[in-house]
């Protein structure tokens, strides 16, 4: 998964949180869009839009940006810097037993995800489904475990997009049967998790805030979804697929971009035109 695009209508707050709060570094800011992320990793891009309205309540669109640390100690620094600077975007969070996350929402009701994988040894499948929970996980406790003294802003990258849509069916022929994602998950008709190249999800999509939702209008929040492939030639195979399927798309020769059903955008690019060896990446 590449960044995720924001519409935010209060640019500098924004950039304020995730850099000052969530730990991101501000890798560029030319007029009104900012690119936070770590290293050479942009992460999530903030794209000032003031003269749009919020999200109508219980929309389609996005339940949240999920950002995976490599290490313990860089997500308990950045959980501890929030929970300092910020404690009431704090919502949650779970041992899902492939990962540990901890959840926050940033100031414009955008949906944080902060977590770290288990190592994949550790998972469990079952006819091709991994084995996923939400157990109780203390933050205090986590954070004095796993802070280290040396502070660091290691390699992050972003894991996992979850999304609010109106119905897991449709999702499920979109992003599975066209997308070509495989399900990794499934809980009955208010979820359904999906991913490529064996990874417990790099998508997921639920109905919990958002039964019944239509196409969403242009709004704040969720702009844009970015995935990664390997090479220009499964961007051009991912195209003919859509095609097929009768998905309207736009293509300029370097990116595929396409509507899911509740009016998502997804933009799609190769990691050897974005030079973006640092993502790891998957054929979907």
């Amino acid at each position: 998964m590449g960044a995720v695009t924001l519409r935010v209508g209060n640019l500098d707050a924004m950039i304020a949180y995730y850099r000052d709060i969530v730990t991101l570094e501000l890798q560029s800011h030319d007029g009104p869009v900012a690119v936070l992320g770590r290293g050479q990793v942009p992460l999530v891009i903030l794209q000032h839009a003031p003269e749009l309205a919020a999200a109508e309540p219980r929309s389609a669109g996005l339940y949240h940006t999920a950002i995976l640390f490599d290490t313990q100690a860089d997500l308990a620094a950045a959980v501890y810097s929030i929970g300092t600077k910020s404690p009431g975007t704090f919502t949650g969070s779970a041992d899902h037993l492939v990962s540990q996350a901890f959840y926050f929402t940033d100031p414009e009701g955008n949906g944080i995800e902060l977590y770290w994988d288990r190592d994949r040894t550790q998972w469990s499948w079952t006819h091709g489904q991994v084995e996923m929970a939400s157990l109780y996980l203390d933050p205090n406790a986590f954070i004095s475990e796993h802070m280290s003294q040396e502070p660091s802003a290691g390699h992050a990258i972003v894991g996992h997009v979850h999304l609010s849509v109106g119905d897991v069916a449709s999702a499920r022929e979109f992003y599975v049967n066209r997308l070509g994602f495989e399900a990794t998950a499934n809980f009955g008709p208010s979820a359904l998790f999906v991913s490529a190249g064996g990874y417990h999800h790099h998508m997921a999509m639920n109905t919990w805030e958002s039964s019944g939702s239509g196409k969403r209008r242009l709004a704040l929040g969720l702009g844009e979804i970015s995935i990664i492939v390997p090479t220009t030639d499964d961007v051009g195979a991912l195209n003919e697929r859509m095609t097929h399927y009768r998905v309207d798309t736009r293509q300029d020769g370097q990116t595929l971009s396409f509507d899911d059903p509740w009016a998502n955008r997804i933009q799609v690019s190769s990691a050897d035109h974005t030079n973006a060896a640092a993502n790891p990446v998957a054929t979907i």
